[in-house]
C-alpha cells in the first residue's frame, strides 16, 4: 500500500507506547501500551508476545516483532528501534517497493534479510489507478466488488505461488534459528506480514482466533494515517471517491479466510501446509516453539 504515499507523500505517525518483556501480562487484541511499540515513523509496529496457546502457555515479549516498513524511520525512529535488541529484520518487500520505497533504516549490528513475498503487482496497480486521477476508470477497476477480488486473489497466490512459500518458509527458519529479537515486516505491515504472523502463531499452538485477532489490529493501528492518506488525495485531485482503496487499505477476515483456505485445499491440512507447503521440518516447528513460546 506505500504505493500511494509515491503519489502523495504522507508524514508518518508515532504509535503508542510498548515497554520491555513481562510474561506476566494479559494477552489481548486491544490496542495496548504493551503491544504497540514507541517507534517514531511507525504506525503498526508491535510485539506478537503474550498470545495464549491451547496448552495454557503463551508467546514470549520481546522476541518476535512485525511492522511496516523500516525505510522511513527519523533518526529517534532507529534509536527506538535499537532499543529492541534486534538481531535481524526480515523485510518481505519486492525489489522493486525496496527500490522506489527506499531500504530499511537499522541500527548498527542489525542484519537485514530479504525474503521477497510477490504483491501481484499490486504495488504498480495502486499506483497507476491513483494516478490517472481518471474516477471513471478508478471506479471501473476498484469498484463493484473488484478491489476485495484482487485482495483475495492475492491471498490465494500467497500460498499457490512456489516462490512465495519457499520465502516465508525461509522467514520462519530465520525466526526459529534467532538467537536474539526478531522483526518482519512488507510495505504497510497488514497482507504479508499478516500472514506471516498468522502462520506463526499458529504453528506454535494460538488458536485460529486469536490469531486472526492480532492481523485485524492492523485496521485500528492504521485508520487514523489511512484517513489522512485519502483525505490528502482527494485534496489533491487524484481521487474523487478515495474510499474506493479501502479495500485495499484494510485487512477483512474473508482475505485471512482465503489464505488459510487454500493452504488447506492443496495440502489437506495447515500442518501439511507447514510441512510440505513451507518445507518446515519438525525440528525447525520445535525450536521456533521453544523461541517464541515461554
Amino acid at each position: 500500500m506505500l504505493a500511494l504515499a509515491l503519489v502523495v507523500p504522507l508524514a508518518s505517525g508515532t504509535a503508542q507506547a510498548s515497554s520491555a518483556a513481562n510474561p506476566a501480562r494479559t494477552a489481548n487484541v486491544t490496542v495496548t501500551a504493551s503491544r504497540v511499540l514507541a517507534v517514531p515513523g511507525t504506525v503498526n509496529a508491535r510485539d506478537i508476545g503474550g498470545y495464549r496457546t491451547y496448552d495454557g502457555k503463551a508467546t514470549r515479549w520481546g522476541a518476535l516483532y512485525r511492522a511496516e516498513t523500516l525505510s522511513k524511520l527519523p533518526p529517534e525512529g532507529v534509536s527506538a528501534l535499537a532499543s529492541l535488541g534486534l538481531g535481524s529484520v526480515i523485510d518481505l518487500r519486492t525489489a522493486p517497493e525496496t527500490q522506489a520505497d527506499g531500504a530499511d533504516r537499522l541500527p548498527a549490528g542489525v542484519t537485514s534479510v530479504a525474503q521477497p513475498v510477490d504483491d501481484t503487482s499490486l504495488f504498480a496497480f495502486i499506483g497507476m489507478v491513483v494516478r490517472s486521477k481518471d474516477p471513471v476508470y478508478q471506479q471501473q477497476q476498484l469498484g463493484g466488488g473488484k478491489a476485495e477480488a484482487r485482495m483475495e486473489a492475492l491471498y490465494r497466490a500467497f500460498v499457490t505461488n512456489p516462490a512465495n512459500r519457499a520465502a516465508l518458509g525461509a522467514a520462519i527458519r530465520t525466526v526459529a534459528n534467532a538467537n536474539r529479537p526478531t522483526m518482519f515486516h512488507c510495505s504497510s505491515g497488514k497482507d504479508r506480514t499478516g500472514i506471516l504472523a498468522d502462520t506463526i502463531l499458529r504453528a506454535v499452538g494460538v488458536p485460529a482466533s486469536t490469531s486472526e485477532g492480532d492481523y485485524l489490529l492492523s485496521n485500528q493501528l492504521r485508520a487514523a494515517s489511512d484517513t489522512a492518506l485519502k483525505s490528502q488525495l482527494k485534496a489533491a485531485g487524484y481521487m474523487q471517491d478515495p474510499d474506493l482503496l479501502n479495500p485495499l487499505l484494510q485487512v477483512h477476515s474473508n482475505y485471512l479466510a482465503a489464505f488459510r483456505a487454500q493452504a488447506v485445499a492443496d495440502y489437506g491440512s495447515f500442518g501439511n501446509f507447514l510441512t510440505e507447503g513451507l518445507g518446515l521440518d519438525a525440528p525447525t516447528l520445535f525450536k521456533l516453539r521453544f523461541r517464541i513460546v515461554g
